[in-house]
């Protein structure tokens, strides 16, 4: 008998996994979500996605697709009633997937070297996110949300910024989002963190905050 369900192998404290929580719970999708400890992945896992071995993993009716933003797009194509994540209109389609695109390719290895700069090296890594995010920031002019009025593909894709760059400031001792540097994103940080699906399913911060403390320890320390 055929596997039936949805299932998305995750790890607590991914922000590309809560991408997938996130679309799941706009579409109403009940999910049965496991935990992986990615020092010991679990067999099942494994096997679902042999090929770059990373959370998060979708397995629909027994059928895994990879990679958070595909995964996004497939969820929205196959439960095609109820809230729309994709854009309606082809170009404006086309536009979420470059902005998308762009965020994960630039922004995202903008952002992760200021986690453990330090000194000197750190202002230029801070200096060199916020001009990739002010780039970013763009598509934002005009809008409550990167979808327009209501929280969309793009927003799913780099929402977790809202939640985890407070935290990598934070412990980093570094100011990348401000008022004065990036104030459309900012105030769009406190847009995203209201969303009720966002607010049901963020990773608890005090721990998120040990967690990145103890891994930015370790790395200085290697």
């Amino acid at each position: 008998m055929a596997e039936k369900g949805v299932k998305v192998f995750g790890m607590w404290a991914s922000p590309m996994v809560i991408r997938v929580e996130w679309a799941l719970r706009l579409k109403g999708v009940a999910y049965e979500y496991i935990d992986e400890d990615l020092g010991n992945k679990s067999d099942a896992m494994l096997r679902y996605n042999p090929v770059t071995k990373k959370v998060p993993v979708l397995v629909h009716d027994g059928k895994p697709i990879a990679e958070s933003a595909i995964i996004v797009e497939y969820i929205d194509e196959v439960w095609k009633d109820g809230y729309a994540i994709m854009p309606a209109d082809p170009y404006e389609r086309a536009q979420a997937r470059f902005w998308a695109k762009y965020a994960d390719e630039k922004c995202n290895a903008a952002i992760f070297p200021v986690f453990t700069a330090t000194g000197e090296a750190q202002s230029k890594v801070v200096h060199e996110a916020q001009q990739c995010l002010k780039t970013l920031e763009k598509a934002l002019e005009g809008k409550k949300f990167f979808g327009g009025d209501a929280f969309g593909y793009l927003d799913i894709v780099v929402g977790w910024y809202a939640h985890w760059l407070p935290i990598i400031e934070e412990v980093s001792g570094a100011s990348v989002v401000t008022e004065e540097e990036l104030p459309l994103m900012k105030a769009w940080f406190h847009r995203i963190l209201s969303v009720d699906v966002v607010n049901e399913t963020l990773p608890p911060r005090d721990k998120l905050l040990a967690l990145n403390k103890a891994r930015r320890e370790q790395l200085l320390s290697a």
